[in-house]
């Protein structure tokens, strides 16, 4: 077992914040997390592209050479692989290996659950050592029987090989208990403010929180909170790293 997919193992659930660059990785890493992910919006978003609609294969790769080698170990959101063709996606994925990733998040926007099976297999084989978190949007795009066809597509994912999977949206206690007892992975879940809280979500048996795009959301609503009471003629308010912070952060 990697040290990565062990972190999905313990008694408390796996933290995961996710950053879109290097000074919020770096700046994560800081804060003693040793397990960080990307996200697909903010990495999409900084470069001017939508997020889900497969363009940013080469800003991700981009962000994971310059992320893999960092004090941390590095998940990379990859929406669905970039290809439907399963074969390009396992080619990804050792590249994303080979520059210092452990993890990748592939997500099946609700594409056949047997086409999404193959691209996990063939992200398996071709990097073996890759933890592969295998995401339905069962719970964000589904219709009205979400539970049976979640419980379909991650049976589907798990046979395939994924390592873990992740069920954003998913938020009632019941329904995550319920499925920790039916898989054979680690289940991952998507933090949700007006969800069950960490030391709860670990409590029901969930083993890895995700952030996804909050923390890159919430620095940009700080920006615009900041440079409106400027305007206004009052001094922002809230932390801020200071010049020579950010400037640490590199190198």
């Amino acid at each position: 077992m990697t040290r990565f997919a062990a972190l999905h193992h313990r008694a408390e659930a796996l933290l995961l914040p996710n950053a879109w660059d290097h000074a919020s990785a770096r700046a994560l890493a800081a804060q003693g997390f040793s397990a960080i992910g990307t996200t697909s919006l903010g990495v999409a978003a900084a470069a001017g592209l939508p997020d889900g609609a497969a363009g940013t294969r080469d800003e991700t790769l981009r962000l994971a050479l310059t992320l893999g080698r960092g004090p941390f170990l590095l998940s990379v959101d990859a929406e669905g692989g970039f290809s439907e063709v399963p074969e390009e996606v396992g080619e990804f994925a050792r590249q994303l290996a080979v520059v210092g990733a452990v993890g990748i998040n592939l997500e099946d926007g609700l594409a056949p659950a047997a086409r999404h099976a193959a691209k996990i297999a063939a992200v398996k084989s071709a990097a073996p050592g890759l933890f592969v978190n295998a995401r339905t949007d069962t719970y964000w795009l589904g219709g009205h029987d979400r539970r049976a066809e979640t419980l379909a597509r991650l049976d589907a994912y798990q046979q395939a090989g994924a390592d873990g999977v992740f069920v954003p949206g998913l938020t009632d206690p019941a329904e995550i208990a319920a499925l920790v007892k039916h898989l054979d992975v680690p289940l991952n879940v998507l933090c949700s403010p007006s969800g069950p809280t960490l030391t709860r979500l670990t409590d029901l048996g969930v083993r890895r929180v995700s952030l996804g795009s909050l923390l890159y959301r919430r620095a940009l609503g700080a920006a615009l909170q900041a440079v409106a009471e400027v305007r206004e003629g009052r001094a922002p308010h809230g932390p801020a790293p200071t010049y020579d912070d950010v400037q640490a952060l590199s190198g």
